[in-house]
């Protein structure tokens, strides 16, 4: 096994740590976010054979990996068709040619976020040839709509923080390794049956968008489902029911009502943090006692059910919760039985 070799085998393990729940902070940032003090000397043609643009630096120990970010580039650059880890964040890059990577057919991660791209300026067979492509970070950006020919074969695309209106069928249509998509802050007001597709798809955030309803088929191995900061005034029948891995749902700063949630809805086993907070809800919903986090503040609810944590109480029956918020609503720790302690034994205090 040659040197480098081991040193890519080293790389690629030290990213398979677990995923943070939150999408704040990036748990991969430090790939991308070199230390200011430290520069990486080119990897020049005289000294080992292999080609680095000049604007760039191509690190001897990795040397399939590039690091053009923040480097002021408005082009896209030459890249050695060695690469594998292509670095072109912080720049104010506008256009990807149909043959700015086609020579790139070996990338396998491809960070672009922080550009000026466009839609417009993306040319339809610009993605072409990248089959290996496992990781696609287009976020903060200009974008209206999701590029043509994404690589089947992405398991990580984020496209956050862009202009986005809609997503169609065919956009993500055969990505059956997909399991992480970021949409959220775009203007998506549809998905329609959009996600079907997405077999393997366990973290889905689709948070600050104009969406008003569930979208249809969402995948049924998702773990973590965000979608706060839209308008969303009602939930379908079993909503939550074919989800079989599910465990974080946050739908804070919808305009959820009672009349709009139907009856046990999120009485689900699985799932470990509800988040319903800043909707309009005027009664506490059912949930299962496994439940360890539920977050109601700033709603109208005028009354502590008790049968929403626990059916029955006894020594052997009692709510998993850990976290309850009911501050913001219209009861006061008056409203709250003496019985609930019973219940709700391992929440240390209820913030009301």
């Amino acid at each position: 096994m040659t040197v480098m070799m081991r040193t890519e085998i080293v790389f690629l393990l030290s990213t398979l740590f677990a995923l943070s729940t939150s999408r704040e902070p990036d748990p991969l940032g430090w790939l991308y976010r070199r230390n200011p003090g430290h520069q990486y000397e080119s990897l020049q043609a005289e000294t080992t054979g292999w080609t680095c643009p000049e604007e760039c630096d191509c690190p001897p120990s990795f040397p399939v990996a590039m690091y053009c970010d923040g480097r002021g580039l408005t082009a896209m650059p030459n890249i050695p068709s060695r690469m594998k880890y292509l670095y072109l964040q912080n720049n104010a890059i506008s256009a990807i040619s149909d043959s700015a990577l086609s020579n790139a057919t070996n990338l396998v991660w491809l960070m672009m976020h922080h550009n000026q791209l466009t839609s417009d300026a993306i040319g339809e067979k610009a993605f072409l040839g990248l089959n290996g492509l496992q990781r696609l970070y287009l976020q903060h950006n200009s974008l209206t709509r999701i590029p043509t020919s994404l690589p089947r074969s992405l398991r990580d695309l984020r496209m956050n923080h862009n202009k986005i209106e809609k997503v169609t069928p065919d956009d993500l249509e055969g990505m059956d390794d997909l399991t992480m998509l970021y949409l959220h802050d775009n203007a998506v007001s549809d998905l329609s049956r959009s996600l079907a597709p997405l077999k393997s798809l366990t973290m889905l955030d689709i948070s600050s968008n104009k969406l008003t309803k569930i979208p249809d088929r969402l995948p049924e191995h998702v773990n973590q489902l965000y979608m706060e900061y839209n308008s969303i005034k009602s939930l379908p029948e079993n909503f939550l029911s074919h989800f079989s891995q599910l465990q974080y749902v946050r739908m804070a700063h919808n305009q959820l009502t009672d009349q709009g949630v139907p009856t046990n809805t999120f009485n689900v086993t699985g799932l470990v943090e509800l988040d319903l907070s800043f909707n309009k809800l005027e009664r506490i919903p059912p949930v299962s006692t496994s439940l360890q986090h539920l977050y109601l503040q700033g709603n109208y609810i005028k009354e502590f059910t008790l049968g929403s944590f626990c059916s029955v109480i006894d020594p052997t029956s009692f709510s998993k919760l850990r976290t309850l918020r009911l501050d913001g609503n219209e009861i006061t720790r008056k409203d709250i039985p003496p019985e609930a302690y019973q219940c709700l034994r391992l929440v240390p205090t209820i913030d009301i």
